[in-house]
């Protein structure tokens, strides 16, 4: 592949990683969630068990203290709680609220429709070959 080729490639990788979120956050904006909020959120939803701020910040892929802020809106929201860790003082687990499930519904069937109006047209053997390339290149960015 040219040098030339690659840039292309990186370009358009960016782009639609870009323009996927900006698509989704633009059909979210009636949830009254940002982002990071709803990422969060969507996370909570499918981990098993109850997280630790720590584990939530790192399968978000976030700082502990910019997952602190998003915890403190989400709880002002009535969509998480904290509970402490008897066995560490330091520790809390995060609790998605009742109130939080319908939320994270609704972020699932958006997201949902998203991927199918985005896919459109795409055979799967395609996809299949776009996602080998994809991981391949994670792998080596990995390994940096």
């Amino acid at each position: 592949m040219s040098e030339t080729d690659q840039h292309r490639f990186a370009m358009q990788v960016a782009q639609l990683s870009r323009s996927w979120r900006a698509e989704l956050d633009r059909r979210l904006v009636g949830l009254g969630l940002s982002q990071a909020r709803w990422l969060v959120l969507l996370h909570l939803g499918r981990i098993n068990g109850l997280p630790t701020q720590r584990e939530l910040a790192q399968s978000v892929g976030v700082e502990g203290p910019t997952l602190a802020r998003l915890l403190d809106s989400l709880e002002a929201q009535g969509l998480v709680s904290r509970q402490a860790v008897p066995e560490d003082r330091r520790a809390k687990k995060v609790v998605l609220s009742p109130e939080a499930w319908p939320v994270i519904e609704k972020i699932e069937a958006i997201s949902s429709q998203l991927r199918k109006e985005v896919f459109a047209g795409i055979d799967e053997e395609e996809l299949r070959r776009c996602q080998k390339v994809h991981a391949q290149v994670l792998s080596n960015l990995e390994k940096l």
